[in-house]
Order: structure tokens, then C-alpha cells, then sequence
């Protein structure tokens, strides 16, 4: 006997039992998207402590720390960026959508969000935070023998330079595979 068309079944008819637990699970993530909004909670406090830090020794740091102290709170706040999107594109493409059409503060990328874009939104945080951590790196390694001097190892500053090439050769690597697969969906229909 041949199996029954998918189109041919009412739009609302009921899930077998099996499929109706499989598409159900899709729920188990939600503590995962409630364990990273606590994660944010964390960050916010940690900005807050690193801001408050910067405000109250402003006047005894050099140009150079103040630089420092800046670059980890936009540190913060890239990989605060990061969590909204998984949070906010991940609840929206894998559980539930938001049902956020007009209003007023939709994010613009939420409307056209799919698993790819979030992939791609995602390499890029990444590439982005990454950067941050180079720089500071950099900004430290010159700093021998300072008062903010870190232990650097040409070897460790090598490292986290390939570290943070492999990730943009990666974020290159999924934005052509995305193109590819874009290109021959669009030649197939």
C-alpha cells in the first residue's frame, strides 16, 4: 500500500503519536535559552563591575590601561550581542516563533532569520570578540615589563593568531557553502 501524500492530509489533523513526541522535544531547549539568559544576567554584572572599576580609578590609570578596561567592556558586551542572538534566533528557528511582527523593537535581522543566517550572524560574533581578544593580546605583549604586563610567549601570541585565522577562514568557508546552497536551490526551482 502506498503511503499517504503529505499534501493530501487536512492542514490541521492530528500527529501520530511518535512524530507528535519528536516535534514536541523541540520544548527540552527552552532551559538551555533560560540558562543563557541567566548567563546574561552574569555578563551585565560583570560589565557593571568592570565599568565601575574604570569610573573609580580613571584618574591613577595611563591611557593605555583605560584602553584596556574599554576593550574588555566591549568585550562584554560583543558576547552579551552573541547570546541575544542565540537566545532571541535560536528560540525563534528551532522552538517557537516570537510573534514579534510590528512591534516596535523587532530586531531587523529577526524577520528573515533561518538556521544558515544565524550560522553566519554567529561566525561573525565570533570573528568579532575574537578580534577584541587579539588586540588586547597585542596591546599587552608590547606592555613588558609594565605595570599591566601579562606573560606572553611569542609561541601563545602565535597561536591565538592562527586561532583567530582559522575562525575567519571558517566564517569564509560557511558563507560559501551558504552561497553554494543558495545558488542551487534557486537553479533547482
Amino acid at each position: 500500500m502506498a503511503a499517504a501524500d503529505p499534501s493530501d492530509l487536512p492542514a490541521n489533523a492530528p500527529l501520530r503519536p511518535l512524530p507528535m513526541v519528536i516535534f514536541a522535544s523541540r520544548w527540552l531547549q527552552v532551559p538551555l535559552y533560560l540558562g543563557l539568559i541567566v548567563a546574561q544576567c552574569v555578563y551585565v554584572f560583570l560589565f557593571l563591575k568592570e565599568l565601575w572599576h574604570l569610573v573609580t580609578h580613571a584618574f591613577n590609570f595611563s591611557e593605555q590601561q583605560i584602553m584596556l578596561v574599554v576593550l574588555g567592556l566591549i568585550d562584554v558586551v560583543m558576547i552579551s550581542n552573541l547570546l541575544i542572538m542565540v537566545i532571541v534566533g535560536g528560540y525563534e528557528t528551532f522552538v517557537s516563533r516570537l510573534r514579534l511582527q510590528n512591534h516596535p523593537d523587532q530586531p531587523e535581522w529577526l524577520s528573515h532569520v533561518n538556521a544558515s543566517v544565524l550560522k553566519i550572524k554567529l561566525a561573525m560574533a565570533i570573528i568579532g570578540i575574537s578580534s577584541i581578544h587579539l588586540l588586547r593580546t597585542f596591546i599587552e605583549a608590547g606592555n613588558i615589563g609594565g605595570p599591566t604586563a601579562t606573560n606572553y610567549t611569542t609561541t601563545g601570541v602565535l597561536l591565538q593568531t592562527l586561532i583567530h585565522t582559522i575562525f575567519i577562514v571558517s566564517a569564509l568557508g560557511i558563507a560559501w557553502v551558504d552561497k553554494m546552497t543558495l545558488s542551487g536551490t534557486s537553479k533547482g526551482h
